[in-house]
């Protein structure tokens, strides 16, 4: 996915990178198409941090300070929205990320009730619709009918 200011000169172009269970944001000048700044966002791993990293073999640039603040927001978006579940209290983000590190993200409807039942026994009932849009991006009322 990639986006331009909108003055035109510049370009973000973002992408998921499964190996490194982060999100790339990748800041580029389009005349010549140079790569200038690297955000990478984790989305997994709550100890790691996001970070920012500049290309050395782009040589100086003078970026104006509206286009790293129009990307600094869009980094600032995506540390929003892919760790929020992360500034939860310590117990819920544990439980979180051994979630989404078993099940990574994803759980079939076969196997969500007894995981909720599971949850339950554990979790706080009004923390369960938060546990299961982080880990899962479902809700309690999302179980499946029984027998169906």
């Amino acid at each position: 996915m990639a986006f331009r200011h909108p003055d035109g000169d510049y370009a973000i172009t973002a992408m998921y990178s499964v190996p490194d269970d982060a999100w790339y944001l990748e800041l580029d000048l389009v005349a010549g198409q140079r790569h200038l700044v690297t955000a990478i966002v984790p989305d997994e791993d709550p100890a790691r941090e996001p970070t920012v990293c500049f290309n050395p073999q782009a040589g100086h640039l003078d970026v104006p300070y509206e286009v790293m603040r129009w990307f600094m927001h869009q980094v600032e978006e995506e540390v929003r929205t892919s760790r929020a579940w992360m500034r939860l209290r310590p117990e819920l983000v544990e439980i979180i990320h051994g979630l989404r590190q078993e099940y990574m993200g994803v759980i079939d409807d076969d196997d969500f009730p007894q995981v909720l039942a599971e949850l339950r026994a554990t979790v706080a009932e009004a923390d369960l619709p938060t546990v299961l849009e982080a880990a899962f991006g479902r809700t309690p009322a999302a179980a499946p009918a029984a027998g169906g």
